[in-house]
């Protein structure tokens, strides 16, 4: 019998395999990229008021807030009025295709939620919607 010899040619196995690990890893970090490119939020949370003519749309990339208190919000931090357009334009020359809802509180001022559509809409962004809760019938 023959021992083994550390001077002769091994075959070439020298513990685990990471090329697996590190694709699963890599497949994760793509797909938490991409998730977090569809969901936008305002960051903050707001009562929608109540309509009976209410529709359900998948669209609505572009997620505006607005708290009773006037306070504005986009992609979770507070924004004063005159940022909405440009971070509207920003937004819209990323992506072309993103429409707008402004989610207002129902005892927000009308006045604020008008001059956020205004700033949208001055921003290159014509489809805006209304954010409220359909009532069941």
């Amino acid at each position: 019998m023959r021992g083994r010899n550390h001077n002769e040619e091994d075959d070439g196995h020298h513990g685990i395999d990471l090329a697996p690990m590190l694709d699963f890893v890599l497949n994760l970090l793509i797909f938490f990229i991409i998730i977090t490119s569809f969901i936008k939020q305002p960051g903050v949370k707001v009562t929608k008021p109540d309509a009976v003519t209410a529709e359900h749309k998948d669209n609505g990339n572009i997620i505006i807030a607005i708290r009773p208190n006037g306070d504005i919000w986009m992609d979770r931090r507070k924004v004063p009025l005159a940022d909405v357009r440009a971070m509207v334009e920003r937004m819209h020359a990323e992506r072309p295709e993103d429409t707008v809802v402004i989610a207002a509180d129902k005892d927000s001022q009308t006045g604020v939620m008008t001059k956020v559509m205004d700033e949208v809409r001055g921003g290159g962004i014509m489809s805006v919607s209304i954010g409220a809760l359909g009532l069941e019938q």
